[in-house]
């Protein structure tokens, strides 16, 4: 069974070491873990459907609870807490294209709002229910995920958009092909999911991010179905795929994909790399993308994350004689580790990348470490967000934000993003644990991937509000020296706020224009990506009063836990 108010199977966790309890606490001092709601409890409080009855769809109450949030933190204290306030009034469950497009248009009949949802895993808002008069349809791509067909002479293959991780690589590796897309949130979410959000696998250095790996597919919208035909290049006008990428849900849903797969890989391994200084990895990084090796990872951490990272780990005698040996060889205090990803078809060339690597590494008085730490980062590399739940249980609370920018910036970005996420609750006397590694390089630049740790409260309100004040503080400070405000997450209604600066005033009213032919009466997905409404005409005087209010207010209440992606956008 999957956690109904937390990630993952139930039976699996991430168990934190006694030493990494003392190591965190040292930083941010002593905490006690919030009561967490039943989830007998939530499900009493489930109001009645508003939906017309349909064989399609599930107004069962666990099965709405189930669907009604994603994994951000916000999300996460709603569900814990029992607050759930918004949940959609069903679930549908299609299993192919044709009974998804007869779910859009009797949703379109009867005026329901309607939700797309893959595999939860959202941090951005992406699925959580706004409230709203009509009724809300949750509709669950999970049956839609079957391998549809394989081009084997094309290195084409058809499957369907609600496909986990697992369940595409397990189709497509059971002919000798793979993907290649690997997000840390593999387990759970989905081929579609990837596409709305255009995501970024850890391995996409290699296999390409998913805008690569999309090369058409199908959509079914309230107008009719979209196909979009596989062509390996076009000159044909605009590219319909770029009308899908980054949609979120909002002008249809996508049923099918069609996507660029490649053989297995004969050859594969991760390697840890350690530099003395942030300054040294990062031109070793860059001197390593712009020769354009055929890598297929490369993931820096800074010196605070290598450290933290270390003191998580446990093993203590083994973790100072690593620390020892690494002195020795000249990485101390502020050292950086480095995970390279090696992936080759012919022995010959995979391992020339590895010898050059190395030889490189050892240029930028980098020191190897073999493949011990790389197979124990390859075989823990799914289980990460497990560690959420082993950290709430003793009153921390750890979050994200990535973005992406220039290599003259990324040194800028970090300093001012960093710094504030560490200050942002000063004035509450709390302390913030802040670190940052480079997830994905590019030629041209690199994304950044900020972790923050911080203490629960001691109640909702207070810890919701000082979430929103970290949040804010990280997307400011973004926005601020010009970075995107997502590299690989997706907007979602977290970070909608935020787009015009990247989008500016011209292409935001471009992308209401593209959403309303799409879907003139804002059904879709409502409030993801941009802010509803869509155009000023369309706001009533009391959704217009009720906007300022919630501007007017100082202090987040408890109804404020069950709507917490509304209040972030006001506060922006």
């Amino acid at each position: 069974m999957r956690r109904w108010n937390s990630w993952g199977w139930e039976t699996v966790s991430y168990p934190l070491p006694e030493q990494a309890t003392h190591f965190l606490m040292d930083q941010l001092g002593g905490a006690t873990p919030l009561p967490a709601a039943s989830l007998t409890d939530v499900l009493a409080s489930v109001p009645e459907t508003r939906l017309e009855a349909h064989p399609l769809v599930d107004c069962s109450a666990e099965v709405r609870v189930n669907h009604s949030r994603g994994q951000s933190l916000a999300d996460w204290l709603a569900l814990k807490s029992g607050q759930l306030g918004v949940i959609p009034d069903g679930v549908a469950m299609p299993t192919t294209s044709e009974q998804v497009a007869e779910l859009l248009q009797w949703a379109k009949q009867h005026q329901y709002k309607i939700i797309p949802y893959g595999g939860g895993t959202s941090v951005a808002g992406h699925i959580t229910p706004q409230a709203a008069e009509q009724p809300i349809l949750t509709l669950s791509l999970a049956r839609l995920n079957q391998l549809i067909n394989v081009d084997k002479d094309s290195l084409l293959a058809t499957i369907g958009a609600g496909a986990t991780g697992p369940q595409v690589e397990a189709q497509l590796q059971s002919q000798g092909y793979t993907l290649g897309h690997f997000p840390q949130s593999f387990e759970f979410s989905t081929l579609g999911g990837w596409i709305a959000t255009r995501s970024s696998g850890q391995q996409s250095l290699y296999y390409g991010r998913i805008e690569q790996l999309f090369a058409g597919g199908r959509v079914e919208t309230l107008e009719g179905a979209l196909n979009i035909p596989a062509f390996p290049a076009s000159a044909a006008g605009p590219d319909l795929r770029e009308w899908v990428l980054g949609s979120e849900g909002r002008i249809g849903v996508i049923t099918e994909a069609i996507m660029r797969v490649s053989p297995c890989p004969s050859y594969e391994s991760f390697r840890v790399v350690v530099l003395p200084s942030w300054e040294q990895a990062i031109a070793l990084l860059k001197k390593l993308v712009r020769l354009r090796l055929g890598l297929s990872m490369l993931r820096l951490s800074d010196g605070v994350e290598t450290d933290t990272h270390l003191q998580l780990a446990g093993h203590p005698r083994s973790i100072n004689a690593l620390r020892w040996y690494l002195q020795k060889r000249g990485c101390g205090q502020g050292m950086c580790m480095l995970t390279v990803g090696f992936t080759g078809q012919q022995k010959s060339q995979y391992q020339n990348k590895i010898k050059l690597c190395k030889q490189l590494v050892a240029q930028h008085k980098g020191v190897s470490t073999g493949e011990w730490l790389g197979k124990k980062w390859a075989a823990g590399r799914f289980r990460l967000p497990y560690l959420r739940e082993a950290l709430w249980q003793r009153g921390f609370l750890v979050d994200t934000v990535e973005t992406a920018i220039a290599w003259s910036q990324i040194n800028l970005l970090k300093e001012q993003l960093e710094n504030a996420v560490a200050n942002a609750l000063v004035d509450e006397g709390e302390k913030t644990w802040v670190f940052t590694h480079i997830s994905h390089c590019y030629p041209q630049g690199a994304s950044l991937y900020t972790t923050f740790l911080f203490r629960q409260a001691d109640n909702y309100t207070t810890t919701y509000a000082r979430w929103q004040k970290l949040k804010q503080a990280a997307c400011e400070a973004i926005v601020k020296v010009g970075g995107t405000i997502s590299h690989h997450h997706g907007v979602g209604k977290d970070h909608a706020p935020y787009l015009k600066a990247e989008k500016g005033e011209l292409g935001i009213q471009q992308i209401k224009n593209w959403l309303i032919n799409f879907d003139p009466n804002q059904q879709l997905n409502p409030g993801t990506l941009l802010p509803n409404p869509l155009l000023p005409s369309t706001l009533t005087p009391d959704s217009d009063q009720e906007d300022i209010s919630r501007l007017s207010q100082d202090e987040p209440t408890d109804n404020q836990l069950s709507v917490h992606h509304d209040a972030c956008q006001q506060m922006a």
